[in-house]
């Protein structure tokens, strides 16, 4: 579905009510605005920044590790450290 804008003084863009409805965009959000290869503007929002974040990262995770045992592991390891 294509939406509509108007720029008004200040360079405010207002996004219509529908699209902010569907992509869960509340007053005070922070939107991030990218240029993509061809020049158009992106706008993205906290969620879709982190799953592009993750999706890039993704391909380096190996799924017999768990993340959150080495955390803790390494937390463990430095308390008995400085407990010493």
């Amino acid at each position: 579905m294509t939406y509509h804008a108007k720029v008004i003084a200040g360079g405010k863009i207002v996004i219509p009510a529908d699209l902010r409805r569907e992509l869960g965009i509340k007053e005070g959000d922070s939107l991030a605005i990218e240029r993509d290869g061809d020049g158009a503007m992106v706008l993205k929002t906290f969620s879709q920044i982190v799953s592009d974040v993750q999706s890039a990262f993704r391909p380096y995770r190996d799924p017999a590790v768990s993340i959150v045992d080495e955390l803790i592991a390494e937390r463990r390891e430095e308390a008995r450290r400085e407990a010493e």
